[in-house]
């Protein structure tokens, strides 16, 4: 599974996702969590209402399940979960890698409902077969 960082530092999760200089993308498994890629993003981030700038920040994490923040706008927060990501925001600035540790711990035990969603984010679902809804009793 995919995991997206909106930081400023590529350290720790401490930015708002439509200022964030960077998002840095990591993929985490039970075994372990390994860096993906860092997408960098300049020009004036910090003018609130313009939602230009968050469509190249959605489109670099749109294989992402998960996306850490530090703070997100309510128009934004409602686009990162259109495109079925899964945006949690932390109460201060917070480790990546503390992160990442505690996200592998959940993975190896029975992980929460939403975050059994967000894995199955990118996985194909098997055509459905019609023909065997005909053999099962509904009554």
């Amino acid at each position: 599974m995919k995991v997206a960082f909106s930081t400023q530092d590529k350290q720790r999760v401490d930015a708002h996702f439509g200022w964030a200089k960077n998002l840095s993308v990591y993929e985490v498994t039970p075994e372990g969590y390994s860096f993906v890629e860092n997408f960098e993003f300049g020009g004036k981030l910090e003018e609130d209402g313009d939602e230009d700038k968050l469509a190249p920040k959605l489109e670099a994490i749109k294989d992402c399940a998960i996306l850490y923040v530090a703070a997100i706008g309510g128009s934004a927060a409602a686009r990162v979960v259109a495109v079925k990501i899964h945006p949690i925001k932390v109460a201060q600035p917070e480790p990546i890698l503390d992160i990442l540790e505690k996200l592998q711990d959940v993975l190896k035990g029975t992980p929460p409902p939403w975050l059994r969603k967000a894995l199955l984010k990118g996985q194909e679902t098997p055509a459905h077969n019609f023909e065997d809804e005909d053999e099962v009793n509904h009554g």
